[in-house]
């Protein structure tokens, strides 16, 4: 497998370009047709530089495949990557700006057993590069046709846990909000994370301040348990521990996600441990309504029950919203489009 250019910051790329017996002004050539989502091979720069770039470099590192739109306007990828492994990702659209969700690895090794994208385990870690190819690529993608950048917010959201693959999300936020690229504020990303409370700590050190969210799903270590083992090695209490230093460190409140699942974790009893548990903290509580995967036995709630369950956390002082559902035609769970890709080729 080659090397990816889209790896190395700018000043990074210069070094190369020198290294290369070349002028400097032709890192700023690369660096802004990489950035507008060109592969190598389409960049107007010398043949002779070309050619020496492509010999180590991949033309290509992330490609679309295949497009699924649904009727609310979400976009649903299944993106190829150069050594023939697919990811996927979302952009969903709001009145704000076009948010995309972007995967962080060839699928995940945390078992979460409301994720499709655990169903394989962990392939591989994705590089840098390939993280920010993703968007890179859905801007080209919507440049062709509307004439501007599509992705204006980013969650890390997609298949991998993002802090299992620290040193690659790190250098990626680094790069997608580095000036002079596509500029995307780290205030613009969100990062979505299981639990990894070491991690956690060094994210809140590294002075990119994007917008921690926690999947939670329960109110006790034990119940958090039966549907995600990393609640074996991480409590809840170590979990609120980290973010209260994160929030100390960026002055950024921090989010939980919480998945309804019938049966499990949205009665009356969980909405009084929830507030129990949060109430007072910097923290917004986003509900959602469980995406089901049918390799999985369990079972979404009905809207009326979601919306109940709001009104007893509102009622018990939470800052908490119901998330909208989108691209519930197309599969808009982490991992359903790949799992499906996988299972019919």
């Amino acid at each position: 497998m080659k090397k990816i250019l889209q790896d190395l910051s700018f000043e990074e790329l210069e070094n190369l370009i020198f290294s290369l017996g070349e002028k400097k002004f032709r890192a700023k050539q690369l660096y802004d047709g990489l950035t507008r989502g060109k592969k190598i091979s389409g960049i107007n720069i010398p043949s002779e530089l070309r050619s020496k770039l492509l010999q180590e470099y991949e033309d290509e590192p992330v490609k679309i495949i295949k497009t699924l739109t649904s009727a609310d306007g979400t976009e649903k990828y299944l993106f190829e990557l150069s050594d023939g492994n697919v990811i996927e990702g979302v952009l969903m659209k709001y009145n704000y700006g076009n948010t995309q969700c972007v995967s962080t690895q060839v699928g995940c090794r945390m078992g979460c057993k409301f994720c499709a994208s655990t169903l394989g385990g962990l392939v591989r870690n994705l590089n840098s590069g390939e993280i920010l190819c993703q968007v890179l690529t859905v801007n080209a993608l919507h440049a062709k046709a509307a004439g501007k950048r599509a992705v204006t917010n980013i969650v890390l959201m997609g298949s991998g846990e993002p802090l299992d693959n620290y040193a690659n999300v790190v250098a990626f936020l680094k790069n997608v909000s580095a000036e002079g690229g596509i500029n995307i504020s780290p205030r613009n990303v969100s990062l979505s994370t299981c639990g990894l409370v070491p991690k956690i700590y060094g994210l809140a050190d590294e002075g990119l301040p994007v917008n921690l969210t926690i999947s939670l799903h329960q109110t006790t270590d034990e119940g958090r348990a039966r549907t995600m083992p990393i609640a074996k090695k991480y409590s809840i209490a170590e979990i609120l521990k980290a973010c209260g230093y994160y929030f100390e460190k960026t002055g950024r409140r921090y989010i939980f996600e919480y998945s309804l699942i019938a049966d499990e974790n949205c009665d009356a009893e969980h909405a009084e441990g929830l507030v129990k548990l949060l109430k007072g903290k910097p923290c917004h509580v986003n509900l959602i309504r469980l995406n089901e995967v049918k390799e999985r036995d369990l079972n979404t709630v009905t809207e009326k029950q979601a919306y109940r369950f709001l009104g007893l956390l509102e009622k018990g002082g939470l800052s908490a919203t119901l998330r909208r559902s989108m691209g519930n035609d197309i599969g808009g769970a982490c991992g359903q489009l790949r799992a499906n890709h996988l299972k019919n080729n």
